[in-house]
């Protein structure tokens, strides 16, 4: 069965975030998903507050831009989030908006190599293990967490290109697709990231792949879709987005589970009016349906 999510996006000022997470986790969302996207809320901190106002539902960040955090702060955070809060959390990297990267001088060569270094010290870090490493972009001499998690957590990687999807499937343990992906874009993926597997001699079932989904509902729904698909460069992508009431929504979500989501979240507009009535949607239209039949 696909989980169900939805995305709490960032041009939410911090201070409304509180309603939209409690509207979460009493309607029995599986999944709420943040962004650390320039400049706006922290992803960590925002993380870190959700989960302290909820009880249930888990909360991924999707993602952490690899270029701006050293990877010893990132393993030191995250094992931090998994042990306050075991169970309930998804952390994924990625290589960050490039045009953002370079405003702040942190932008790279080859924003794969940095991705991949990033991947594989994180992954170790936050097993326990003791890591010295001397790569392109990274060095690590004798570092090991004091509290490392208490048992073994995935770490996500944002990926959108080819060569970044083999790299999710070689070093990483989900892969977290943009709103921009079709059912076939997910079918794609999946392929990319099961060569990526192969190639590294790993399982080839044990992958988690998460794919938003921009979704519209309510008065002027199909007109802001459309506008931010336009603003996207993808309004003439078949399959990408979905305007419409909870059944169409659903269908929409069974089209993605059926391509090969393992959890599908739904982003509403940069524009919706009622952020926390779009969660209740979800929650009390959507997911009675999805969970009659996503993914057969």
């Amino acid at each position: 069965m696909t989980t169900l999510g939805v995305v709490l996006r960032p041009q939410l000022p911090p201070e409304r975030f509180r309603a939209v997470v409690e509207v979460a986790d009493r309607g029995g969302i599986q999944e709420l998903w943040l962004w650390e996207d320039c400049f706006r809320e922290g992803g960590v901190s925002s993380a870190a507050a959700a989960l302290a106002w909820s009880e249930r539902v888990r909360v991924g960040v999707g993602v952490l831009p690899v270029p701006l955090r050293n990877v010893a702060l990132t393993a030191m955070e995250a094992a931090t989030l998994h042990r306050m809060f075991p169970g309930r959390v998804m952390l994924g990297v990625g290589h960050g908006v490039q045009e953002w990267m370079g405003q702040v001088g942190a932008r790279v060569e080859s924003p794969v190599t940095l991705l991949r270094e990033h991947l594989v010290a994180l992954r170790r870090l936050l097993r326990g293990e003791r890591v010295s490493s001397e790569g392109r972009y990274m060095t690590l001499r004798d570092v090991a967490l004091d509290w490392p998690p208490e048992t073994e957590v995935d770490v996500f990687a944002g990926a959108t290109g080819p060569r970044s999807l083999r790299l999710s499937g070689e070093a990483a343990d989900g892969t977290v697709l943009t709103a921009s992906t079709s059912p076939d874009g997910v079918r794609r993926a999946r392929g990319l990231i099961e060569e990526g597997r192969k190639r590294a001699g790993r399982d080839l079932g044990s992958h988690k792949v998460v794919v938003y989904l921009l979704a519209a509902t309510g008065p002027g729904a199909e007109r802001r879709l459309r506008a931010e698909l336009e603003d996207e460069g993808v309004a003439g992508e078949a399959g990408v987005g979905v305007a419409g009431d909870g059944a169409a929504v659903a269908e929409a979500v069974r089209r993605f589970a059926d391509a090969g989501a393992d959890s599908v979240v739904l982003q509403a507009t940069a524009d919706e009016p009622d952020p926390e009535g779009f969660v209740r949607f979800v929650a009390e239209e959507v997911g009675p349906r999805v969970g009659r039949g996503a993914g057969g």
